[in-house]
């Protein structure tokens, strides 16, 4: 049974993502795994001094992922299985080792929170996910529900190496999973990124995404998150899928200074997947 896994702090951001999540659960009959991760607060004087003990960070844990457990329980009313778990330690480690255990369908984290402080340590717990994980990541900006489904997905591809870069099946699948429109979309401006070989890989994707029915969508814009963005927006796109790694997204991610982030100028949900 394919599973969502779902990481939270508790915050407004990770509860929007939560319900994105159940909803999405309900439309693919997926359960639910709840994650939180938390970590022992320390004071760093002369001599570092642990404020809390671990049984007590533990038991405080234990009670809110239980109490949250029970509320989606009362919402999915039986529809969806629920389970919940807490583990201390770093969020991107333990996220990546619950992953390697149950295989999931995905993860679905917030994108950013409307505080300063919510941003800076979920955003930032997101991206890190982002960076490391192999399985899809989800990113849910705030506000946005799942509504009535997923019903058109953007995929951004550059037509290089489509072949080894591209996880069709994947892609395929959900898509044919949700009945979904899939649009390939192509950020270039003025055929800057155009090669000879560009003609020969557009028809390689479009033979490997066959039974998806792709159209195609040439978006001409020097910047590449501006392009993707004012599309999804126009064309009402449900989802965005992009490889971060592909698209160098990463690259400035982490840089404060770097605000053309895809992931969180969007107010689209972005699917991040690996090669």
């Amino acid at each position: 049974m394919k599973t969502i896994i779902v990481p939270t702090d508790f915050s407004p951001v990770a509860t929007n993502a939560l319900h994105y999540a159940i909803d999405m659960a309900k439309s693919i009959k997926a359960s639910l795994m709840l994650l939180h991760v938390y970590n022992i607060p320390v004071s760093y004087t002369d001599v570092p001094v642990v404020l809390v003990s671990v049984e007590e960070m533990k038991k405080t844990a234990d009670e809110k992922i239980n109490e949250l457990k029970k509320e989606v329980e009362h919402i999915v009313s039986g529809e969806v299985k629920v389970y919940a778990e807490t583990r201390l330690g770093n969020v991107a480690d333990e996220l990546e080792n619950l992953c390697n255990s149950i295989n999931p369908f995905a993860v679905v984290m917030g994108s950013k929170g409307a505080s300063g402080i919510e941003r800076m340590i979920f955003g930032s717990n997101t991206l890190t996910a982002i960076r490391h994980l192999t399985w899809p990541v989800i990113c849910v900006p705030p506000g946005k529900t799942f509504g009535s489904g997923i019903k058109k997905v953007g995929f951004a591809c550059d037509f290089k190496n489509v072949v080894e870069s591209t996880p069709v099946h994947f892609i395929r699948d959900l898509v044919n999973e949700w009945g979904a429109e899939l649009l390939v979309l192509n950020v270039d401006h003025k055929e800057k990124h155009f090669t000879p070989d560009t003609p020969e890989q557009s028809a390689l994707l479009h033979t490997m995404l066959e039974g998806a029915r792709p159209q195609y969508h040439f978006i001409d814009n020097e910047d590449i998150e501006d392009g993707i963005n004012e599309f999804a927006e126009k064309n009402n796109l449900d989802m965005i899928i992009t490889i971060p790694k592909k698209h160098k997204l990463l690259e400035g991610i982490f840089k404060p200074s770097s605000t053309k982030q895809l992931v969180y100028q969007s107010h689209v949900p972005v699917m991040c997947i690996h090669e």
